[in-house]
């Protein structure tokens, strides 16, 4: 099969973002010029860089009241920063409700039953006890071809790495089993790993 996104697919339902997976999901938190917070789980997210770190994500929706965007990237327009909390297994359950097309006026952490942390390089609050958390400001924020498409890219200033992910010096993903987006609606658990070397190592 072939087809040109542009003349239509002719599938019952759409199979792009089943071709590019898994893909990690950014749990990004912001806070607005007003003090409020924002959590929300983007799955069109991943680490760009590597000096500097950075991150990027993609945000694809609008809401009514917030200026033809999302309450996330309208919060990093007005203060510059966001975190990206890493989201487990144990948490799966809490990124879904955050997920969300809430008013803004409604708190994401409170309605998931999260608890927040303060950040330490920047002004915006984080999920407390997720596994690792990657503090943010933002480098550039770039509008895309298509309606509403917009990506934000930001330098990590500060990492939270929760001890008992640690292993003899090793982030241990096995330890609390991240989770990534599939197509659709299906998501996968990473439990299993391999090493691979390179063949010029």
């Amino acid at each position: 099969m072939f087809y040109r996104p542009a003349d239509g697919h002719g599938l019952p339902h759409n199979p792009f973002n089943a071709l590019v997976t898994p893909r990690p999901i950014g749990w990004i938190s912001t806070r607005g010029a007003d003090g409020s917070d924002n959590l929300a789980p983007y799955s069109f997210f991943n680490a760009v860089a590597y000096v500097p770190p950075q991150v990027m994500f993609a945000s694809t929706g609008t809401k009514p009241d917030r200026d033809n965007t999302k309450d996330s990237v309208a919060n990093i327009r007005e203060t510059g920063v966001f975190c990206v909390n890493i989201v487990e297994e144990a948490m799966l359950e809490a990124m879904n409700i955050t997920s969300g097309n809430w008013p803004r006026e409604d708190a994401e952490f409170d309605r998931a039953g999260l608890e927040r942390a303060p950040c330490h390089e920047i002004d915006c609050a984080r999920v407390k006890g997720t596994p690792a958390a990657l503090e943010c400001r933002v480098t550039q924020i770039i509008t895309l071809p298509g309606k509403a498409n917009t990506a934000v890219f930001g330098e990590v200033v500060g990492i939270h790495l929760r001890d008992d992910c640690l292993n003899e010096g090793i982030f241990d993903i096995t330890r609390f089993r991240p989770v990534a987006r599939l197509g659709y609606r299906d998501y996968t658990i990473v439990r299993d790993t391999f090493t691979l070397s390179r063949p010029d190592e």
